[in-house]
């Protein structure tokens, strides 16, 4: 046995005991523990044990103090590797967070902590307290903390909240960027634009307010950015050959692309229908909230990582989508939702371009240079975030006056409440309890919409009480120009005919939630086209999931 090595899972009695017999013939023993003590035994709830009652090994101390054998307690393996002959484990060693070398034992700790959890040692039968006591003989405690809190498990991508924020406390902003930047390659165009699900979960609004965790990945990016430092992605030495295709530079293909080229992948081709970058991010959000520039510079820094991005490129047009699956060895569809909505009233395909347009041409124009004439008053229908866009838009190009209508009360409208207030600020008049019934037009254009004033009845499938028309409520307001923006849906007509592909009743794709995979064989899909319109960084976590997806299917053919 003599220089042989042992590694023993377990430090219970067995393990203790194997260990000793290993380590006296003359092995160096290493003794892997999941609780932070020796001999697992943690104190019921329901009594206090004493030490004279407890489990005592007498070889605790022996091996302990053995020269032979080293004992990692909070501890588990996490790989294990064969290698001719030889066998490796990768071990994660959590840290303790109690000094028992200063703790009495007084057991204050397991009197007051405040919460409550399943106990693991009874199969769950139980509960216990976060402070973990196992064995009464030996007086070892720790805290238990969960492996991801609340605010990370709320956030689509599981940003690492804790770590960066804890290093923008310390001082260290640009290691707390690149802690961001693990997961998410658009910092700071997701800092400024962000509904931060993550602080609706934050466990310090209970005692004051939430930590303004989106405004702080805002914040080391402006850092950067201010200091003029212009950061190189790396990207391994050893390059991977397969040919990658990805439909759409918004921030599911964009964030597709960065994370396969960390992989080492280096033939990635983005094609992006539109002459700019973003998707949604440059044609749907206004410069107001995320600047053209700003985004751009993110872009750059992901395709300067070797990714190609063809712009002006539409699938079924200037290339066909079979193309793509005879030439390259995977394809992720990130094309977004890029159709606006119509309202199904009389009239509107009537003035459908003649003083009445969808949210996404509308927000899209402008956002291009191309805005339309902005004389008279301007409707948009509609209480999401894509209406109070359009509003506040069209309140800068210069409409005379501008009006949302929301069918609903300003309790269930669906927009982040601070674009609502925001909006009221700047002069936007929103109607509640309004909708509309028909476009009204004169001389070839719009000249007005008429409405019906409604009523809240009892809640429908979303959970929010059902809008009533009122019987004889009607009336009208005079427009010249009116934007549905009601919601926006997929255009698939890139697909062809026999593509083979899932689609479900709402012209999304139906795939595979853990890898992005669709049903047909290196085709995978993330984003709005499989969820629907959604926000930003829920697009960014499909498209980290989907070249994870990939890098897996390619490494496996």
């Amino acid at each position: 046995m003599q220089d042989k090595k042992v590694l023993i899972v377990g430090g219970g009695l067995d393990g203790v005991s194997a260990a000793l017999e290993k380590a006296e013939a003359g092995a160096q023993v290493t003794i892997i523990e999941k609780f932070p003590t020796l001999g697992a035994e943690r104190i019921p709830r329901d009594r206090l044990i004493q030490p004279d009652d407890a489990f005592a090994n007498p070889d605790l101390d022996k091996v302990r103090n053995h020269d032979n054998i080293q004992v990692l307690t909070y501890s588990e393996i996490k790989k294990v590797n064969r290698d001719n002959g030889k066998v490796s484990a990768h071990i994660l060693k959590r840290s303790l967070r109690v000094d028992n070398s200063k703790c009495n034992d007084c057991k204050a700790c397991i009197k007051v902590c405040p919460v409550n959890m399943f106990d693991d040692f009874d199969e769950s039968f139980s509960f216990r307290t976060a402070v973990d006591y196992f064995n009464p003989a030996t007086g070892e405690y720790n805290i238990f903390k969960e492996d991801m809190p609340v605010c990370q498990q709320a956030c689509p991508v599981n940003l690492d909240i804790r770590t960066y924020a804890g290093q923008i406390a310390d001082g260290k902003y640009l290691d707390s960027l690149a802690t961001i930047r693990d997961r998410l390659p658009l910092p700071g165009s997701i800092g400024r634009v962000c509904p931060h699900p993550c602080e609706t979960a934050c466990n310090r609004q209970y005692l004051d307010e939430p930590i303004s965790i989106c405004f702080l990945k805002r914040y080391v990016a402006d850092v950067e950015l201010n200091e003029g430092i212009e950061p190189v992605y790396e990207t391994p030495e050893k390059k991977l050959p397969e040919k990658i295709a990805i439909i759409g530079a918004g921030p599911a293909g964009l964030t597709c692309a960065y994370h396969l080229a960390r992989q080492g992948y280096e033939n990635i081709t983005i094609y992006e229908a539109l002459p700019v970058p973003g998707g949604f991010l440059w044609v749907g959000i206004p410069e107001y909230r995320l600047p053209k520039k700003l985004l751009q510079r993110e872009v750059d820094l992901i395709a300067n990582m070797g990714i190609d991005i063809q712009y002006n490129k539409r699938i079924g047009k200037e290339i066909s989508f079979e193309d793509l699956r005879n030439n390259d060895d995977a394809i992720f569809i990130g094309a977004g939702c890029h159709l606006g909505l119509k309202l199904r009233v009389p009239g509107e395909d009537e003035y459908e371009g003649k003083g009445i347009v969808d949210c996404v041409t509308f927000l899209r124009d402008q956002a291009l240079g191309n805005p339309m004439e902005t004389k008279g008053k301007l409707i948009v229908i509609g209480g999401g975030n894509a209406a109070i866009d359009s509003a506040r838009v069209g309140w800068r190009m210069g409409f005379d006056e501008v009006y949302i209508l929301y069918r609903r009360t300003k309790k269930e409208m669906p927009a982040n409440s601070w674009e609502i207030d925001a909006a009221e600020h700047e002069g936007v008049i929103i109607q509640y309890l309004a909708a509309p019934v028909e476009i009204l037009g004169k001389d070839g254009r719009v000249s007005g919409m008429k409405c019906i004033k409604m009523e809240l009845g009892e809640p429908d499938a979303s959970g929010r009480r059902r809008p009533v028309p009122i019987e004889g409520s009607e009336y009208v307001i005079d427009a010249e120009t009116i934007v549905p923006a009601l919601s926006q849906g997929t255009d698939l007509e890139f697909l062809g005919e026999d593509h083979g592909l899932d689609i479900n009743r709402w012209n999304t794709f139906d795939i595979d939630e853990e890898t992005g995979a669709t049903n047909v064989q290196g085709v995978f899909a993330g984003g709005d086209v499989v969820t629907g319109p959604d926000i930003a960084i829920r697009a960014v976590a499909a498209g980290k999931k989907a070249a994870e997806g990939i890098h897996a299917y390619l490494r496996s053919r």
